[in-house]
């Protein structure tokens, strides 16, 4: 894996994550709550959750790129349409992160058990990795080596993106519940993701 590879991956990761959803609006919803002794459950609970449907679905890429080429550059081009679907998506989304506070006292492990699962059983997780992942995968390359690289990257990029969220929503609880912010973070991943899309799709066709 060459380390622009590894830096763009980076990068398409960290707006991807920044962008706020399900996940994001727990996360936002404890600490909003509970303050900012949620962070760190929290952020475990999410960076686990990741964990398990990133590995699931590289599991899944890896059946698929091992049974045939043709199949898996079949998905990368589906991959890339789903990556400007996305970004047109957030580019039409409003400006409002609906996140109620949540009073109840849940212990840590409740709430590292409720961020893990919340994360890990959306099936919109498992769709998104298999779409995103191939972008960046090397057919040639060692697959467990890139596996492990990608899934290190993102998991350390998933927990502090969810726990800055959650010191932010403590601290700034205006902040994280402005429409302007919320729509602003919205366009530019919409933007992004449209971007990542194209190139990816151009990239590929000028082989």
């Amino acid at each position: 894996m060459s380390l622009d590879t590894w830096l763009a991956f980076a990068a398409a990761s960290a707006v991807l994550l920044v962008i706020p959803g399900p996940t994001i609006l727990l996360v936002v919803s404890y600490a909003l709550g509970a303050g900012w002794r949620t962070a760190l459950p929290m952020a475990a609970g999410v960076a686990l959750g990741d964990f398990t449907a990133m590995t699931l679905s590289m599991l899944g890429i890896g059946a698929l790129l091992a049974a045939s080429a043709t199949v898996f550059t079949v998905l990368k081009w589906i991959g890339a349409a789903y990556l400007v679907w996305l970004g047109v998506k957030l580019w039409r989304a409003g400006g409002r992160l609906e996140a109620e506070p949540r009073r109840d006292a849940a212990s840590a492990a409740r709430m590292l058990a409720h961020a893990w699962l919340v994360t890990a059983l959306n099936p919109k997780s498992i769709t998104f990795f298999v779409a995103f992942l191939p972008q960046f995968l090397d057919p040639a390359g060692d697959f467990l080596t890139q596996m492990l690289i990608f899934e290190a990257t993102f998991l350390t990029l998933a927990f502090a993106n969810a726990f800055t969220y959650a010191l932010v929503a403590a601290r700034a609880r205006g902040l994280v519940r402005r429409e302007g912010t919320i729509r602003a973070i919205n366009r530019v991943g919409g933007t992004l993701l449209i971007g990542a899309g194209v190139a990816a799709a151009t990239l590929r066709s000028g082989h």
